[in-house]
């Protein structure tokens, strides 16, 4: 059953995904934090897109390389194995590393901007562990 499998094998969801919309109901300041007209804009400068899909584009790069080198299986391997360890998660509500993701990248010996000053543990936002369970599992 691959819509199964598939719904299980979601990250995380957002609040709007699991409160109640209604008439009466208004913005859930805890959850949701302040609003931002910022956070809808458009890009303020053409290469906003570009650093946020850099990962995206440095990865077909390095499989397009790999491909001329190697042949085709070299990059269906490493996508086999990204995808593998997409896959092996902790539960939604717990923070999860991605070790296994950093290995493969290779940025396991690299210290980078995030590793630093975006420290999970300090975060604000932190879901109801039963809510998430129940909307991976599709109960919700």
């Amino acid at each position: 059953n691959s819509r199964g499998t598939a719904s299980l094998l979601k990250d995380s969801i957002s609040f709007t995904e699991v409160s109640a919309s209604g008439l009466f109901e208004g913005h859930d300041l805890l959850r949701r934090g302040f609003t931002s007209v910022k956070n809808e804009l458009l890009p303020s400068h053409p290469l906003e897109l570009t650093e946020k899909n850099f990962q995206l584009n440095q990865d077909k790069t390095n499989f397009a390389t790999l491909r001329n080198i190697q042949g085709i299986h070299a990059p269906l391997k490493l996508q086999m194995e990204f995808r593998a360890v997409k896959q092996v998660q902790r539960l939604p509500f717990l923070h999860s590393s991605n070790m296994a993701m950093d290995i493969l990248r290779g940025n396991d010996e690299c210290i980078g901007f995030e590793d630093i000053l975006n420290d999970p543990s300090q975060s604000e936002i932190m879901g109801e562990p039963h809510m998430m369970m129940e909307h991976k599992l599709g109960l919700l």
